[in-house]
């Protein structure tokens, strides 16, 4: 069994700005640090099974251990675009990091076979490997499997020593 701890929870908001300052005050998050403009590109993205191309602006930060991310959605259509429509701004989903590659193949695969199915999916700009699942019965919109490289973990450390 894989360490299934989420490692982050995020919100999608047509504001980071606004978004981060009402966390700010109730999560006790510090600084923020802002990507704009994350292109999710259809060499190594899809959505609801077809090549995705979209763009986002991230904001993260930490409470405690906790990541707390913001998206933004600016352009294409894309799973955050999808849920403002559908929901407006709010909670978006909760990740969980698979460790390995192995471990991520293995989560995603029985997610699906859980009913669980993979809406969004890919590989980010840093080799960070997605996969976003939906599942009605676990109360949050969507769970996010991710594999972490190196590279990534240590810009989400730079990240939370900002909160120092």
């Amino acid at each position: 069994m894989h360490d299934q701890t989420p490692v982050q929870i995020a919100w999608v908001t047509r504001d980071l700005g606004a978004t981060e300052k009402a966390l700010t005050s109730l999560m006790g998050a510090k600084t923020w640090v802002r990507t704009p403009d994350v292109h999710f590109g259809p060499d190594t993205c899809t959505h609801r099974g077809r090549p995705a191309d979209f763009v986002a602006h991230v904001s993260l930060s930490y409470s405690g251990a906790t990541q707390l991310e913001l998206i933004e959605p600016v352009s294409g259509e894309s799973v955050y675009t999808e849920f403002l429509e559908t929901s407006g701004p709010g909670l978006h989903h909760v990740c969980i990091d698979a460790g390995d590659i192995d471990a991520f193949e293995t989560m995603v695969r029985d997610a699906e076979r859980n009913g669980a199915p993979v809406v969004s999916q890919g590989v980010m700009p840093g080799g960070m490997r997605f996969a976003y699942v939906s599942s009605a019965q676990a109360g949050v919109p969507y769970l996010e499997i991710a594999h972490i490289p190196s590279e990534t973990r240590a810009f989400f450390d730079y990240v939370k020593q900002e909160q120092q």
